[in-house]
């Protein structure tokens, strides 16, 4: 069983800190690819990632830069949330967002619109002229808000993409891979608004002059796949059909992204089924066996309660399950006195030779001397002896 630690004292946590002992150690284990069965595409390239560790599920020339077509309003979406103090704030359509090529919300001159409306017709519709209003009203000019992305892309670990407009008609420079949109997609997914807008079939919406706009989600997985929350249909002759899909199930969020696919909704709703299929998540701090106390000498007490800080969830098939090993590194005595909150230990966990994850084992209590009259007892008791 594991034993957790209560609350430290404000003096020794300062001090933990200070010193790192609570760092969680992960290796680069995280990112590396599971060993799913079953899985195949038609795609271009493809990547199927859990959201909380990235780690990736299946993947084919995931790393290879490639054009995205309107899967790119993932990020457009995303960095007008990040940047956009007020969504609700309705504004003027500014000239440079009417007729802009591609699919449509058909925006005139002087509509009034708020961010969110247009927020959703850039995600169900895929507007193209949405994204253009999106980003005058945001940055002040396409070019600044595309700045903005490609700063974001970069925070967010998107190495090998490189963003040239707002809503991914095909242009030089403009690339990405199925690696960094799934990255991308599972940042994307944790904040509450674009999750919402991305899970949504229909939305009215209105303008300033009250009329209403109905707008259905292109979507077809929100419709037919399970617990599915998005992402984001696209397409251009350049990119052919690109999907990026995500389900939740059991608390694990996938991401699958597939990049020039014919049969994109069929084959991602495989790809994800098959994956929340063979792994889960788990808690891997739960399976510690590890000792709640280690014995003392010369203290007050025979034994001080021990136990470490750390969570480590990360998924796993039920092969790989069976195939973890903890080691655990703790001395079999303590001398007193020791302040609650001393490293004493280590716990690793190795998955066949890859280090997951390690953390730090403490005292959990305080670690007294004996008292004065503990010692002569002990002093009288073994002279007598």
């Amino acid at each position: 069983m594991r034993t957790k630690i209560g609350k430290l004292t404000k003096v020794v946590v300062a001090f933990v800190l200070c010193m790192a002992f609570v760092i969680v150690g992960v290796s680069a284990a995280l990112a590396q690819e599971a060993k799913a069965v079953n899985l195949s595409t038609s795609a271009k390239a493809a990547a199927v990632i859990e959201t909380s560790t990235k780690r990736k599920f299946f993947a084919l020339n995931e790393d290879k830069k490639l054009p995205m077509a309107s899967t790119t309003k993932i990020m457009t979406a995303i960095t007008a949330i990040e940047n956009c103090p007020n969504l609700d704030e309705k504004f003027e359509i500014s000239p440079k967002a009417v007729g802009v090529p591609g699919t449509s919300l058909y925006l005139r001159k002087g509509d009034v619109y708020s961010t969110r409306d247009l927020l959703y017709a850039l995600m169900l519709i895929s507007g193209n002229d949405a994204s253009v209003a999106i980003a005058e009203h945001v940055a002040g000019s396409t070019a600044e808000f595309v700045t903005m992305m490609n700063n974001l892309s970069a925070k967010i670990g998107a190495k090998n993409s490189h963003f040239a407009n707002t809503h991914g008609l095909d242009a030089d420079g403009h690339y990405t891979t199925a690696y960094d949109l799934a990255l991308i997609t599972a940042y994307a997914l944790e904040n509450d608004t674009f999750k919402e807008i991305v899970t949504t079939k229909n939305m009215k919406i209105t303008n300033g002059a009250g009329e209403n706009r109905y707008l259905k989600n292109k979507n077809k997985l929100l419709s037919t796949l399970e617990g599915c929350i998005g992402v984001k249909t696209g397409f251009t002759d350049d990119a052919g059909r690109c999907l990026v899909s995500a389900v939740e199930r059991d608390g694990m969020k996938i991401v699958c992204v597939v990049l020039n696919c014919g049969p994109m909704f069929q084959e991602s709703a495989a790809l994800l089924c098959e994956c929340a299929e063979q792994f889960k998540l788990y808690d891997l701090t739960e399976q510690y066996q590890l000792s709640p106390s280690v014995a003392v000498t010369n203290g007050r007490k025979d034994s001080v309660q021990i136990g470490t800080e750390g969570h480590f969830v990360y998924p796993l098939s039920q092969q790989e399950l069976k195939k973890l090993r903890f080691e655990y590194s703790c001395p079999e005595s303590l001398e007193a006195p020791m302040p609650k909150g001393t490293q004493i230990g280590e716990v690793k966990i190795f998955l066949d030779n890859d280090l997951l994850f390690s953390e730090k084992i403490f005292t959990i209590e305080e670690v007294k001397p004996k008292s004065v009259v503990q010692r002569m007892k002990d002093f009288f008791g073994n002279w007598v002896a």
